[in-house]
């Protein structure tokens, strides 16, 4: 029995009776705050709000200011389309709107178009002198479409490959390729503008989530550090290794600064003077999951450093301190995500473990930071219950205070989910996290039907994540009771555990998933006969592999995206070092990989005997088409109760607002109709 059922607890739960609950329309018309930067002075924070207008569906977003030490926010755009804050120049606010550079005064009036640059500029940035700009542009390459091999066929839509990485993501390779681009910058006129990438069929930003974190100024205005994977075709698709490149534009010469690095090199980032490089790097090449660890390159001494060797979890992102004393960065830890402090010393050689701290500890995500100024960090911050917003951390102490309220409002008014972190002994003795998020106004003498959700990645974190899809607070809100395990593959306990996953797909971890689930159900307030299981991706996946081997646990399953078939998908999938290495390689040859055979869910439909409904997006290429259309045709041939909700232009998501509420709409449907 729980043992936190306080009177306080009990007292709570009756005063939610009288507060709405979260619906799928009042998730989706909650504002989305995104921290941009601190102000030109420091004594305010610039941020991003989003709302999105169901009827139109489109989301429109614009840019607000507020003091750090309190007081009203105020607006500082009203245009149409989204602002993003670019620089500070002679008292004026530079940002981008529309593609083209624009100027404002500090208070939002005065804006004034700067530049017209045809096609607009991505991803700009300002040299620290201001006479040179940045910016990222495609470039066409190679002839794949062809209307442009075959000029006297203009309405031809074919295209035409003869290697791999043929599309990414949702989108065909077209032959263009986004290449880095410097000028001259002067009042808004851009000239004389070169090509960093001349003749180079590779891309920067990074595709597909590559942005301006990619490219990057030196602080002498004097070199451009870029971050790009300089392969191409099958080499490409089966390798991690991006690499930091530093081209000088005295001599036009490039350089590869992480050369012998074979995995992910990315975020570099310099210190005030220029005199250290800092970027996140991991060690194996194939391998997206691989330890992230924070490396130092120290250009007095000419040494690279790793900061954080020999500490047992791995790096999301990370920001110098105003001082240059100390790097702070986020990082996953026991199912939150925190914000940690790593202190220099003077002989970089002995950096170790006990240099870095972990200022904030508490039931929540810190998941970006956005500025420092003195003492206070600014961060955006989520939990179960919260969209994201702004807050402030004290760097001495931890102490984490609200600093932006956008739906404060709407949380005031709303029941809330009481979120348990409970330990569960897995089948082979370990303890594993599982959060267990409880209807609001919970009645602990009543009974519930229980979801056992599923988390994707397969190695994302299952943190205090606020999701506007796979949204526990929701979910709970129409009565369910909602258990989540942090089963093995996560980050946040260890790199051994994140690493355990790979290989082992259908194994411990679906061992895992049973141990949570069985373990919650022996409280007298789950309904054992109205059990589901839910996930996407690696969680869909699950769903699919479980209904070969649930045992008549649970009563109904949705799966959104799932691998279904592992022989199909190794052939249509486009990042092959992920299948390379999380399933062990092709289905062909002489040492075929047992995840064909003991991890493949297609293999064990003929024990599927559960009601299941299958979400597939058509413009998903990680996870393509024939997944989700191979696991319903299975379904309906068995004369299983089956569902498949097909959304034709997404991809791996959901991005349409419309598409969002249908999702939401059939999802619950689904539960009500199988979970009676």
């Amino acid at each position: 029995m729980r043992k936190i059922l306080t009177t306080a607890f009990i007292l709570c739960g009756f005063s939610a009776f009288a507060q709405q609950s979260l619906t799928p329309q009042a998730l989706l018309e909650l504002g989305r705050v995104s921290g941009e930067r601190l102000s030109a002075d420091k004594k305010s924070v610039i941020y991003g709000v989003s709302n999105f207008d169901l009827a139109s569906n489109k989301s429109e977003r614009n840019l607000f200011q507020i003091p750090l030490n309190g007081g009203q926010a105020k607006q500082l755009t009203k245009t149409e389309g989204s602002e993003s804050i670019l620089d500070f120049r002679n008292g004026k606010t530079i940002y981008t709107h529309k593609g083209q550079l624009w100027e404002m005064n500090a208070d939002g009036s005065g804006a004034k178009q700067l530049t017209n640059y045809k096609g607009g500029l991505a991803n700009a940035k300002i040299s620290p002198d201001g006479k040179k700009i940045l910016f990222t542009k495609e470039v066409q390459m190679i002839k794949t479409i062809a209307s442009d091999k075959y000029t006297d066929l203009p309405k031809s839509n074919a295209y035409i490959f003869t290697d791999l990485n043929y599309r990414h993501w949702d989108t065909w390779e077209d032959g263009k390729f986004s290449h880095v681009f410097v000028a001259d910058y002067q009042n808004g006129n851009i000239s004389n503008e070169l090509d960093v990438m001349k003749d180079e069929p590779y891309d920067c930003p990074q595709q597909p989530f590559g942005g301006p974190e990619d490219v990057i100024w030196s602080p002498d205005s004097k070199a451009v550090l870029y971050v790009t994977k300089k392969k191409f075709g099958k080499d490409y698709a089966q390798s991690t290794n991006t690499d930091i490149y530093r081209y000088e534009l005295a001599n036009k010469h490039t350089f590869n600064l992480t050369s012998g690095m074979l995995g992910y090199d990315t975020q570099p980032a310099f210190n005030k003077d220029g005199s250290r490089l800092a970027w996140t790097s991991m060690a194996e090449d194939g391998y997206e999951s691989d330890k992230n660890d924070i490396m130092l390159f120290d250009y007095s001494s000419n040494v690279c450093h790793n900061l954080t060797k020999d500490w047992d979890e791995t790096v999301s992102s990370f920001v110098w301190s105003e001082d240059n004393s100390k790097i702070y960065f986020l990082a996953v830890k026991n199912g939150t995500e925190q914000l940690f402090e790593l202190s220099l010393n003077k002989d970089l050689n002995n950096n170790t473990a006990k240099n870095i701290r972990m200022l904030t500890n508490g039931r929540w995500d810190i998941n970006g930071i956005v500025g420092q100024s003195g003492n206070t960090m600014v961060v955006s911050r989520t939990d179960m219950n919260h969209a994201a917003e702004l807050f402030k951390v004290n760097l001495k102490n931890g102490e984490v205070s609200a600093l932006t309220g956008v739906n404060k409002k709407f949380y005031d008014g709303l029941a809330m989910s009481e979120v348990e972190a409970r330990t569960v002994k897995t089948s082979d003795g370990r303890d594993m996290l599982t959060w267990v998020i409880y209807p609001p106004g919970f009645d602990p003498t009543k009974k519930y039907p229980t979801l056992l959700y599923c988390q994707g990645g397969p190695q994302s974190a299952l943190s205090q994540f606020y999701s506007f899809r796979w949204n526990f607070q929701l979910m709970a809100a129409q009565g369910y009771i909602v258990v989540a395990p942090n089963r093995r593959g996560m980050p946040g306990y260890g790199v051994e555990w994140n690493r355990a996953i790979s290989g082992d797909w259908g194994g411990q971890p679906m061992r895992d998933y049973l141990a949570a689930i069985d373990a919650v159900a022996k409280e007298p307030y789950v309904d054992k006969d109205r059990l589901g299981c839910v996930g996407a991706s690696y969680g869909g996946y699950s769903v699919f592999m479980l209904a070969g081997m649930h045992q008549n646990r649970f009563k109904t399953f949705i799966a959104h995206d799932g691998l279904f078939d592992l022989k199909s998908w190794y052939g249509t999938t486009e990042e092959l070092f992920f299948a390379n290495k999380d399933v062990g390689g092709p289905y062909w040859g002489k040492n075929i990989p047992k995840s064909y055979r003991d991890f493949d869910p297609s293999n064990f439909v003929d024990n599927w005997n559960t009601p299941i409904m299958i979400v597939q997006g058509g413009n998903d290429f990680r996870v393509p088409i024939e997944q989700g259309l191979e696991a319903f045709q299975a379904a309906q041939l068995k004369g299983i109760k089956s569902k498949l909700l097909y959304l034709p232009e997404e991809n791996h998501w959901v991005l349409s607002g419309q598409n969002a509420m249908v999702w939401q709409r059939e999802f619950f449907d689904w539960l009500k109709e199988t979970l009676k």
